[in-house]
């Protein structure tokens, strides 16, 4: 399938885990790539792969709480490619696990700064362009935890990813009559590295899912990175603000 040729897609926190699969996943649909994150050398691993493969990326060093730096970020990708159609705002955080009570404030303010400011930033400057310029697709990727599922001594990040959830639905309805089309994936579980335990290996995390959720694996990055791209393409059209929960079963 080559759905986005001769489209630019951007991806945030692309320097491994869901991040890399779905700048891989345009890239291989015919879209130029431009990966973004804190840590250059994730990011030039990104691009050799897309590259290895026959696709074009290029890799900018940026962090998401940062407004001066997601606007350039903006102007660069446009720079490079000419355009700006597909966002997806990815790259997020998780810490202070730990009850509500005993939560330092530098961990909550480092959680919502960058998993809910971050993503808010990145809108702000990518709606800016893409309202100008014929319209575009946003995709914020939050989680099953928030909106949809709680656990015990996880509130920083079930916060933000509540917000990204609710953020997403108000950013839609603010932006649709301006040809911005706005949604989330909500994963659960999946085959990155977020979702490890502390020491915990992948066979650990494979054996645990067995009996923690209904499908009884986590979800492939890929087929996180699916949801990501029907929600960017034409197929998608009607759909705004949506939140598509992946998470093999979790939160149903």
């Amino acid at each position: 399938m080559n759905r986005f040729t001769g489209r630019t897609a951007l991806v945030t926190g692309a320097g491994s885990g869901l991040g890399r699969a779905i700048a891989l996943a345009f890239a291989a649909e015919g879209a130029s790539v431009v990966v973004a994150g804190r840590t250059p050398a994730p990011l030039d691993e990104t691009v050799a792969l897309i590259e290895a493969a026959g696709g074009t990326a290029a890799a900018v060093t940026v962090d998401v709480t940062d407004s001066g730096r997601l606007r350039d970020l903006v102007h660069e990708t446009v720079s490079r490619f000419g355009g700006l159609d597909i966002a997806v705002n990815n790259a997020g955080i998780l810490r202070g696990a730990a009850p509500v009570g005993e939560v330092s404030e530098a961990d909550w303010d480092a959680v919502l700064r960058t998993n809910v400011t971050g993503v808010w930033l990145a809108m702000k400057h990518e709606i800016a362009h893409m309202k100008e310029n014929g319209g575009g697709a946003i995709v914020n990727i939050s989680s099953n935890l928030g909106a949809h599922l709680r656990i015990p001594n996880a509130a920083a990040y079930i916060t933000s990813k509540a917000a990204v959830s609710a953020l997403t639905r108000a950013a839609a309805l603010d932006h649709i009559h301006q040809g911005v089309r706005i949604n989330a994936v909500s994963p659960g579980a999946s085959a990155a590295p977020m979702s490890l335990l502390p020491g915990e290996t992948e066979g650990d995390r494979a054996e645990r899912m067995k009996s923690e959720n209904p499908l009884g694996r986590v979800a492939e990055a890929e087929e996180v990175a699916a949801a990501v791209l029907y929600l960017a393409s034409s197929a998608a059209g009607s759909v705004v603000g949506a939140d598509l929960v992946i998470d093999s079963g979790s939160s149903a």
